[in-house]
């Protein structure tokens, strides 16, 4: 089977944690770019990356590359592609992009003339064309315009990877899934340790933490667009998915470590345990409603993460985050006596609350804010 270029879009901070996946999935030629990680590999590889890939936004297969100048060089390209490969007349599409010092000012003019090559294509050999459809394209179609150079993609996915489909409600101020993931990944967690969010929102650390200890495939809850192509291997993916199936059967069946959660807010916790029955890990997470200063896990944690507060999104009171701060600085210090503590932060102010002094701190991005990931040893008491 013919080899392919993918790329591969993750949370910025977090691309060798995405390329060290991608290695363990056998990918080739695995090169980390700002906000994701550019790969080799055939066809059934793409539909493994979209089912096991924790940390991944997107796998986008790249299907043209090409100098453009002007509206007729991108049309070209566009229409060197066989889309007809794809899908049938009678499904959809939907063409999104970025453009950057190029010929054209913004993006709509030129995903405009991608989306026209592609229907004038079906047109010439059939005189039907797809509909489009922004919301559930059977076909989501990539443009990458920097300079001269375009780029076009066809997202494997559709759907972001990181709705993992047990999600149904968003939590006011959620922690994106592959982002948790990601973040997990590199506290090099050993998967049998007690695991503890003593903030724990909606529970997506927790979450991740259990997908993570069964050696549960993320994607194995929901469905990808390459699943509605023509060109789809069905035995291959029949193939990949079967493994993934008994990987997780195997892993369901071993006693997972304990695994905690924590929230000071009522409807915090009832999105919690929502989200931990859709995702069927339910009975594996033990929750909490309580201050974070008076919370006392059922076993003494050795590890714990969590993302505070930091007053971008919650809009809260400059006193009410430093009380915060010093609640969870609180807990660490008398709760958690020996464990590694990982804490999220975008406000750099804060962080002297913990009383406590980081001894990493990774670069991570949470949407436009610009983190730390905090790794601080908590002395035993």
């Amino acid at each position: 089977m013919s080899l392919r270029h993918f790329f591969s879009p993750c949370t910025k901070g977090l691309e060798a944690v995405l390329a060290d996946e991608l290695r363990a999935l056998g990918a080739g030629n695995v090169q980390q770019r700002r906000g994701g990680c550019a790969f080799v590999g055939d066809l059934p590889l793409g539909y493994a990356a979209c089912l096991w890939l924790r940390s991944a936004i997107r796998v986008q297969e790249e299907v043209a590359r090409g100098r453009v100048q002007n509206r007729e060089d991108l049309y070209a390209l566009a229409s060197s592609f066989d889309w007809t490969r794809s899908i049938t007349a009678l499904q959809t599409l939907a063409v999104d992009g970025s453009v950057k010092d190029s010929f054209a000012n913004d993006t709509r003019f030129p995903v405009l003339v991608v989306k026209d090559a592609i229907v004038d294509q079906f047109r010439g050999q059939g005189g039907r064309r797809p509909d489009v459809d922004k919301d559930r394209p059977d076909l989501p179609v990539r443009l990458v315009l920097l300079g001269n150079e375009a780029i076009l993609y066809r997202d494997l996915a559709g759907d972001s990877l990181h709705k993992r489909g047990y999600r149904d409600i968003q939590h006011k101020s959620p922690l994106n899934e592959a982002h948790a993931a990601g973040l997990l990944q590199l506290t090099e967690w050993d998967r049998t340790s007690p695991l503890c969010d003593p903030m724990c929102g909606s529970a997506t650390f927790l979450i991740e933490a259990a997908f993570i200890a069964q050696d549960r495939a993320p994607g194995l809850g929901r469905a990808f667009a390459f699943e509605r192509w023509s060109d789809l291997d069905l035995d291959r993916w029949k193939a990949v998915f079967a493994d993934a199936e008994q990987r997780y059967a195997t892993g369901a069946a071993r006693a997972l470590p304990p695994l905690m959660g924590n929230d000071s807010h009522p409807g915090s916790i009832a999105l919690a345990r929502r989200a931990t029955r859709n995702a069927d890990v339910d009975q594996h997470i033990h929750f909490a409603e309580s201050d974070a200063k008076d919370y006392v896990p059922k076993v003494t944690p050795a590890l714990v993460v969590t993302n505070p507060p930091y007053g971008e999104r919650l809009d809260a009171a400059a006193g009410d985050l430093e009380a915060t701060w010093h609640a969870l600085g609180n807990f660490l210090h008398q709760r958690c006596g020996g464990a590694r503590a990982f804490v999220l932060s975008g406000n750099p102010e804060l962080t002297s609350h913990l009383g406590l002094r980081a001894d990493r701190k990774w670069p991570i991005w949470n949407g436009p804010i610009e983190c730390r990931w905090l790794r601080y040893k908590v002395d035993a008491r």
